[in-house]
């Protein structure tokens, strides 16, 4: 198993990509750390991974409150000794036309994708470093690379963790610790479920595969980052989108 005993914390998992993420990473061998803001949600799916017969822990964690990460990083360093990989995978989706769009609505994008990001990287790299290993995951977006119509906070957000990605990597490279971001086009979650057929389908009709990705095949891609196997992938924007920017 390709991640076998890294103890891999994973924001925003009780859901979507983050979900299936924390299932794969637990199939693969990982002491998989569960993490998101509702703890119904992380108890089924601590319980799932356990249920396996596979190790897996819960959180109640705000990305966008230090003393919450704070106190849920160490808790893992206690129970496991240290912090193997890190997949900041937690968002949220506030769209508008930047005429229509609040600032609440910037600010609550930019606080939970951007800040969270830098808060729960800020929280693990001092273990890191400690270790002279460690494997960090940002989850951006193809909208973060091109951009979107009604997407101002999103794509800002999502622009900004790929810098954070590129710059981690050449602040922690020589110090054994990799860093990349992941560009998810279109995939099968819950952000989807309220895009009506029509606009559905004109969406399905940018990819060139045909279709909508599965969260599995983006899990799949951060399980093979986090792994030995791309021990020389750092820095890296990697697109997981069926060809839609094609």
């Amino acid at each position: 198993m390709r991640l076998q005993d890294k103890v891999s914390i994973i924001t925003g998992s009780g859901r979507g990509i983050g979900r299936a993420t924390a299932l794969k990473f637990a199939a693969e061998g990982a002491k998989t750390v569960v993490c998101d803001l509702n703890e119904a949600s992380v108890d089924t799916v601590v319980a799932e991974i356990r249920g396996r017969g596979e190790e897996a822990s819960g959180f109640v964690v705000d990305v966008t409150d230090r003393a919450s990460i704070d106190a849920m990083v160490t808790a893992v360093k206690a129970t496991y000794g240290r912090i193997d990989t890190l997949v900041n995978n937690a968002g949220v989706v506030m769209d508008a036309r930047m005429v229509n769009m609040t600032d609440d609505q910037f600010d609550k994008v930019i606080e939970v994708n951007l800040k969270g990001t830098y808060n729960c990287a800020k929280s693990v790299i001092d273990i890191m470093l400690m270790q002279q290993s460690g494997v960090i995951l940002n989850a951006s977006s193809i909208v973060g690379l091109y951009g979107n119509f009604g997407q101002t906070n999103y794509a800002a957000s999502k622009f900004g963790v790929i810098g954070m990605a590129k710059t981690w990597a050449r602040e922690f490279g020589r110090k054994g610790i990799r860093a990349n971001a992941v560009c998810p086009g279109f995939v099968e979650t819950e952000i989807i479920k309220g895009i009506p057929d029509k606009a559905l389908q004109s969406i399905v009709d940018r990819v060139s595969m045909g279709r909508l990705g599965k969260p599995e095949e983006i899990a799949n891609t951060y399980a093979f980052l986090a792994s030995d196997e791309a021990s020389f992938i750092n820095g890296a924007v990697i697109e997981v989108s069926g060809g839609a920017t094609i």
